[in-house]
C-alpha cells in the first residue's frame, strides 16, 4: 500500500493547482492525506515540518510519499516508481530528481529529493531536519539523497508559476515573517513587507533561472497540468518568469552542467551504494 500526504490551506487564494495535483495523486496512492487546512496566517517556521509530520503519521501506507501541493509525477512513471519502491524495501527512503519550472518551456534538475519515506520498516522516520526544518530525519540523522537509493522518475514542481504578483507579494512577506519568528533574521527572505520580500525572491529566481537549461514542450508534462499550463496568461509568474524568461538565456557551459546532472547523477548515487 503506497500514502501520500499533502498540505495546503486556501488553495484557491493562492492559485495552487490542488485540483490538478489531488487527481494525480489520486490515480497514483492508495490513499492520499491533507493535512495542514487550518494553518494560521501568521506562524513560526517550525510549523511546516510539524504539519508534515502529522500527515505522515496519518498514512497507512508501507511507503508514505511527501508530496507539496505543486509536486506532480508523470503518470507514465507511476508502474516504474511502485517496482522501485518494492526492489528497495530496506532503505528507509528513495530519492527522487526534482524538475523546478518557472515557466511551461525550461526547467532545472534542482535537487533530489527523499520525499517516499519507508513507513512500514522505519516508522521513526521524522520530518524535522535541514536548514527548512522539515526534512526527512532517522534516529537524529538526516537522511541524505546520496545514502539512499535514488530514482530517475522525476518531481515535477511548478512553484508559483499559476500565481500573479500581488499573492507572490503577499504570500513571500507571510513566509518572510515565519522565517524570522524562527531564526530571529530576514536573511536571505529580504523582510516582513511585502514589497521587499518580493524582491528578495525575484532577485533569487533571477539567480536561479539561467540555470533552466533544459526545454520541455506542454505535452511532455504530466497529463494532469497541461492544460492549466496551456492556459496560462500574462498576468501569471509562468507565462514568461514575469520577462525572465527572455532577459536571462543560459549559458553554454550551464547548459553542459545541466546535462551532465541529468544523465550522471543518478547513476553515481547508485554505483556509490553497491
Amino acid at each position: 500500500m503506497i500514502s501520500i500526504f499533502t498540505t495546503f490551506t486556501n488553495p484557491e487564494s493562492r492559485n495552487d493547482p490542488w485540483k490538478e495535483a489531488m487527481n494525480c495523486y489520486e490515480d497514483f496512492a492508495d490513499e492520499v492525506i491533507v493535512s495542514g487546512k487550518d494553518w494560521p496566517y501568521e506562524f513560526t517556521w517550525d510549523y511546516i515540518g510539524k504539519t508534515f509530520q502529522n500527515g505522515f503519521n496519518q498514512a497507512n501506507g508501507d511507503w508514505a510519499l511527501r508530496m507539496d501541493i505543486d509536486y506532480f509525477f508523470h503518470e507514465n512513471d507511476f508502474d516504474k516508481i511502485k517496482m522501485s519502491l518494492q526492489k528497495f524495501e530496506d532503505y528507509p527512503a528513495v530519492s527522487f530528481p526534482q524538475y523546478q519550472f518557472f515557466n511551461s518551456t525550461r526547467y532545472q534538475l534542482k535537487t533530489r529529493l527523499c520525499i517516499a519515506l519507508n513507513k512500514k520498516k522505519f516508522p521513526n522516520i521524522k520530518l524535522n531536519g535541514g536548514g527548512d526544518l522539515c526534512l526527512a530525519t532517522l534516529d537524529g540523522k538526516l537522511i541524505k539523497p546520496q545514502d539512499v537509493p535514488s530514482l530517475n522518475y522525476p518531481i515535477y514542481q511548478y512553484d508559483s508559476i499559476f500565481r500573479t504578483r500581488e499573492i507572490i507579494e503577499e504570500d513571500r512577506a507571510r513566509f518572510a515573517r515565519a522565517w524570522f519568528r524562527q531564526f530571529n533574521t530576514y536573511e536571505p527572505r529580504g523582510g516582513p513587507e511585502n514589497k521587499e520580500a518580493y524582491e528578495a525572491w525575484y532577485q533569487d529566481v533571477k539567480k536561479k533561472i539561467k540555470y533552466h537549461t533544459h526545454k520541455i514542450k506542454i505535452s511532455d508534462h504530466p497529463k494532469y497540468i497541461s492544460e492549466k499550463l496551456s492556459l496560462l496568461s500574462i498576468d501569471q509568474f509562468g507565462y514568461n518568469s514575469f520577462g525572465l524568461t527572455d532577459e536571462v538565456k543560459p549559458s553554454f557551459l550551464n547548459i553542459l552542467k545541466g546535462k551532465k546532472e541529468m544523465y550522471l547523477g543518478s547513476y553515481l548515487i547508485n554505483k556509490k551504494l553497491h
